[in-house]
């Protein structure tokens, strides 16, 4: 099993462990994985996924995996979140309730100096 999140695709980085006298070796860094079930009320079912904690953390700033997977940009998520989305916007058309889930993001005004 990979480490990568199942939502948005993070997964192992790499990079240089630096020493006290300054020596450079290899190293990675690995995703904070946990694995978290959602509680899709669209679907009426548990999703159950691999994700970060920062993932977690943006889908409980959306309120619920629902509203997450609808307003995130398909580009951003792989291919079993896509899969789900689709799932998820299927049937909030057919019940009429897609455009309650969809937020609108208004941008902020610049202020000059």
């Amino acid at each position: 099993m990979s480490r990568r999140c199942e939502l948005l695709g993070t997964g192992v980085m790499s990079g240089n462990q630096i020493s006290h006298s300054n020596r450079k070796t290899r190293r990675r860094f690995l995703p904070n994985l946990r694995t978290v079930s959602f509680k899709s009320e669209t679907l009426g079912t548990d999703v159950t996924l691999k994700v970060t904690a920062a993932s977690i953390r943006t889908v409980n700033k959306y309120g619920n995996i629902d509203n997450f997977l609808v307003n995130c940009r398909n580009a951003k998520l792989t291919e079993s979140a896509q899969k789900l989305r689709l799932k998820i916007k299927k049937k909030l058309i057919k019940l009429g309730k897609l455009e309650e889930v969809k937020i609108v993001k208004e941008k902020k005004a610049v202020k000059k100096a």
